[in-house]
């Protein structure tokens, strides 16, 4: 079996790569965590010209109609490059809106998107230990649409957003609603999180809001599927990065006359991180695999829910993991906070427990798994 990604994949990874190269290295990463909104517009423009940003959009709405993994290779590189862009979230948000959204609202919204125009936010995690499968937020119904009343925590990159997707509970089970960030009973506090991104504190005061899907439906369950798998491409650029910046590290840093990455221990650090990027790698793409179909049975979207969570577990773990031993290996350099390997290890931290930690992955998943035996 062949495990290479195809040509097409390979030459948009190759585009994506080179627009991160001229325009993320680190001096420009490090203006942006400074700026006022902590996005680089610049780059997004970029990306949006070279048409990544509708990777996943159909074409009568500008996109490029390609699958979710064509994403996945552009958030590996973004994850490399640590780039300051909302890419996983607007991505993930646009993705819900075309899969679940009327015709009317993919109409209105996925143009914008797809031409870098306008951007949709993510609201999917709250206070309180809430689970994201089972959202505080109430949402009540008012005429054609509903009133959201609650408070979401840690949204990601609200600067510059006009609408944001939030996950509530209505009457008949959670589900997805569009909320417009200018309506009233809408307040918004930024603050500044691991990875120097600002986000956003939202609150819901009876928010007008429209359903994305109705509630009940699997239209949340499938956004969070897709958001773990994005947040695991990511982590799998994190973290390859990362080792590559210890392996050039070591190999030039000398002690007792040698290179530090002639030495066993050393070396063992490194051969660690390999294997762990690997098995991130691998399960992120059986995810991708799994959920390709949207027209899975119940059998079929049990098996693409274990892949995401297994793919989840070694982002958090794994990827927490690597960036905890490439700073090490690195000594001093590596708590240096101006130095390129500690902006990889924030990444990588903060990515380990979005949309909950690997102890809530696994818990997740020896739920489902035996509630699969027991039905068996």
């Amino acid at each position: 079996m062949d495990f290479n990604l195809d040509e097409d994949l390979q030459a948009l990874g190759g585009l994506a790569a080179e627009i991160f190269d001229g325009k993320a290295d680190t001096d420009r990463v490090r203006a942006i965590e400074v700026s006022e909104t902590r996005i680089d517009d610049v780059l997004w423009q970029s990306l949006a010209q070279a048409g990544l940003l509708g990777l996943t959009i159909a074409e009568e709405h500008g996109g490029a109609g390609l699958g979710f993994d064509a994403l996945a290779v552009v958030l590996e590189e973004q994850g490399r490059h640590v780039a300051p862009v909302p890419l996983w979230s607007a991505a993930v948000a646009a993705e819900a809106i075309a899969r679940f959204g009327t015709a009317e609202q993919q109409a209105a919204l996925l143009p914008g998107t797809a031409a870098g125009e306008s951007r949709i936010a993510l609201a999917l995690e709250e206070y309180d230990g809430a689970e994201t499968t089972a959202p505080l937020t109430a949402a009540t119904g008012d005429g054609d649409g509903y009133r959201l009343t609650g408070v979401k925590a840690v949204v990601p990159s609200l600067a510059g957003a006009q609408h944001v997707l939030v996950s509530a509970t209505a009457p008949n089970g959670a589900g997805l609603f569009l909320v417009e960030l200018a309506a009233d009973g809408v307040a918004v506090a930024t603050s500044e999180t691991t990875t120097y991104d600002l986000a956003g504190e939202l609150t819901l005061d009876g928010a007008p809001a429209v359903a994305v899907g109705q509630p009940g439906d699997q239209a949340l369950a499938v956004t969070l599927r897709l958001g773990a798998i994005a947040l695991a491409a990511v982590q799998v650029g994190v973290t390859d990065g990362a080792m590559r910046l210890a392996a050039s590290y070591l190999s030039e840093r000398e002690q007792f006359g040698r290179p530090l990455g002639s030495f066993q221990a050393v070396q063992h650090q490194l051969a660690d991180c390999w294997i762990d990027i690997d098995g991130m790698r691998v399960t992120m793409w059986q995810a991708l695999a799994a959920d390709a179909d949207d027209t899975l049975g119940t059998d079929e979207l049990r098996a693409a829910e274990r892949s995401a969570l297994v793919a989840k577990w070694w982002c958090d773990q794994a990827g927490l993991d690597v960036v905890h031993r490439t700073q090490h290996v690195h000594g001093g350099m590596g708590i240096d906070t101006d130095y390129a390997v500690h902006r990889h290890f924030l990444w990588g931290k903060q990515i380990s427990s979005t949309l909950g930690g690997a102890s809530a992955a696994l818990a997740t998943l020896g739920t489902l798994l035996s509630e699969t035996e027991v039905r068996s």
